[in-house]
């Protein structure tokens, strides 16, 4: 990413109530200061005049996240400004049902930059499919979180695990694994931005 216009775009993913929810219900994350990180990026990305789009989750009736819910909202720190896209979807991925690839394709967008949560779910499968749709995306791992997981067999693996996992198995292949502070050093000076697979 340069001075100049670049191809990128941040996509801010589920970053909803239903996650302060179940915070305060005790369940285990790790990122606490995520959504500063989250807060950042949006900051840095208006400031720069990049695009940005909002992806939200719409659940089922026993979901968190269900649209006549108070988990459905938007936390407040990563409220959309003005004239900036708000996607629902309904499956994990933020591709499935919306026209974020159209959005993306049409606007010459090669390098989606994504954060949000959860990193192990619907931020994974987003940016696994931005990686098979050909596009060249930036993972912002700080400004992303996961929850402890319970596996088949009963065993616990903590948060930082299950995010360190989601990183690994994304790294290189699917996507470029950054920091906050990369991408908005990269929005303020001569970096060029590549993804997993060149600029």
């Amino acid at each position: 990413m340069t001075a100049t216009p670049e191809p990128a775009a941040l996509l801010v993913v589920d970053v909803q109530r239903a996650f302060e929810i179940w915070d305060a219900e005790g369940r285990r994350r790790n990122n606490p200061e995520a959504l500063e990180r989250i807060a950042e990026l949006l900051a840095a990305f208006r400031a720069a005049g990049r695009p940005v789009i909002h992806i939200r989750h719409a659940g089922g009736p026993a979901s968190s996240f269900r649209p006549d819910g108070p988990g459905h909202a938007v936390i407040a720190a990563a409220r959309e400004a003005p004239g900036e896209p708000v996607l629902v979807k309904r499956v994990n991925s933020g591709f499935i049902g919306t026209d974020l690839e159209a959005r993306l394709r049409a606007g010459g967008i090669v390098h989606p930059v994504i954060c949000g949560a959860t990193t192990n779910h619907c931020v994974e499968t987003t940016t696994r499919m931005a990686g098979n749709l050909g596009f060249s995306p930036w993972l912002v791992r700080d400004a992303a979180w996961a929850y402890d997981r319970t596996g088949p067999d009963g065993d616990r693996h903590p948060a930082e695990a299950v995010h360190a996992m989601t990183l690994a198995n994304l790294h290189d292949e699917f996507a470029r694994i950054v920091r906050t502070h990369e991408v908005v050093a990269a929005l303020k000076g001569p970096h060029a931005l590549k993804g997993p697979r060149g600029p």
